[in-house]
């Protein structure tokens, strides 16, 4: 025997379990389906703890996809001003941090009780965790059964909201793309993605040794560039910089670092050259970066002169250590993948759903919302505006 729900959500993470609070908020009867041992595990550890929720301005061009813009409707219908007055609703306290990022003060757990809070209020949502979906099939064109390790289950609406591949020990799944397949929708190649670069030469020895060293930093390649802190790891760079720019970096290429870039380093140069003859670069540069920082740069970039002072620098010399110091190349030999990524990039192709009501376009009373789609947003709370925004323009019309 089958127990039937208006809508079934697949996935009680922060999209699932929105969508769910405003479905009941039109009457429906919801059931959402979790298979971790609890409900949003990925909203506990994200931002630090401290859930990074939204940000100050959202704009589509913060997001990847290949139909960029898909994301215009939802986010304009519901915004992060609409989150932000939620937030304020509950009494929850944030801060701003650079570049509009909107963090908890108390934690993220803050965040989590806000939607099962907003889930209780109706009193319709039944939320069943440890329970894995093991198939999907429609019901003669009218709705769906879903069969799961806790029963047979049969609804009207059927919302796909699994998230993607990233961190598995948090229940990331490729389950949502099986279901997307299985109803006939192309799905686009997956990637890691916000994820730390790794590296296999040299450079990596490097990385080790300046490992917990933290500087400011461009990372650019032709497609994008991005003005963050650069973190050195073991295995090779982190922080917000390399995660930002590993969305846009395939295997197999180079990227730049300027390690410098609040300065005109050949103006600087050969205005130290002018006024400290006498003094060493290492000296120098020792104003602007770490010391640590600086030895592995001479090592890479000017062993052969490291003992000359800089007064004895030919300026054709000065130029060549300025453009190194501003476009050094790396090339990693892959990223630390779906086991710290934060996101996976790709996923259902947008076109063949709905921007309106992230309806199926090929099944009648299909949803999709949150990262399973082809949207990945930027670091800095874009993934859960994008999470909000698409369940609340689903919740309208499950």
């Amino acid at each position: 025997m089958s127990v039937y729900f208006d809508v079934i959500v697949l996935g009680a993470g922060a999209s699932g379990l929105m969508l769910a609070a405003e479905a009941t908020k039109r009457g429906r009867r919801v059931l959402v389906l979790e298979k971790a041992n609890k409900v949003g595990k990925k909203i506990l550890m994200s931002g630090g703890g401290k859930c990074n929720f939204t940000n100050l301005d959202v704009q589509s061009e913060h997001y990847l996809s290949e139909n960029p813009h898909f994301v215009i409707s939802a986010l304009s219908r519901y915004t992060n001003w609409d989150f932000i007055g939620l937030v304020c609703d509950y009494g929850i306290p944030y801060e701003e941090r650079k570049h509009g990022q909107l963090f908890t003060l108390n934690g993220a757990k803050d965040i989590l009780a806000m939607l099962l809070s907003e889930c209780e209020k109706a009193g319709q949502v039944d939320i069943r965790t440890n329970c894995e979906c093991k198939a999907v099939n429609s019901i003669d064109g009218t709705g769906f059964q879903v069969s799961t390790t806790q029963g047979v289950f049969e609804c009207e609406s059927l919302v796909v909201a699994t998230g993607g591949l990233s961190i598995p020990t948090l229940g990331g799944s490729g389950i949502g793309y099986e279901i997307a397949k299985h109803f006939g929708h192309r799905v686009l190649p997956t990637r890691a993605g916000l994820v730390p670069f790794t590296f296999s030469d040299g450079f990596k020895q490097v990385t080790e040794r300046l490992s917990g060293n933290a500087i400011p930093a461009v990372l650019s390649n032709q497609r994008h560039a991005f003005s963050e802190a650069l973190l050195f790891t073991h295995r090779g760079l982190s922080g917000p910089s390399s995660l930002q720019l590993s969305n846009y970096w395939h295997s197999g290429e180079s990227f730049e670092i300027n390690f410098l870039p609040s300065l005109d380093v050949l103006e600087w140069l050969k205005q130290k050259k002018a006024q400290q003859p006498k003094s060493l670069v290492r000296t120098l540069l020792s104003d602007h970066l770490p010391k640590s920082v600086v030895l592995e740069l001479q090592q890479l970039i000017w062993t052969d002169s490291s003992e000359l002072a800089i007064g004895q620098w030919p300026d054709i010399k000065l130029e060549h250590l300025a453009q190194q110091l501003e476009n050094y190349s790396v090339k990693p030999s892959g990223t630390e993948g779906y086991r710290t990524a934060e996101v996976t990039l790709g996923g259902v192709d947008t076109s063949e759903v709905s921007s309106k009501t992230m309806e199926s376009k090929k099944q009648k009373g299909l949803y999709f919302v949150g990262e399973v789609l082809d949207v990945t947003g930027h670091l800095g709370g874009y993934n859960f505006q994008w999470a909000w925004a698409s369940a609340q323009a689903a919740a309208q019309f499950v």
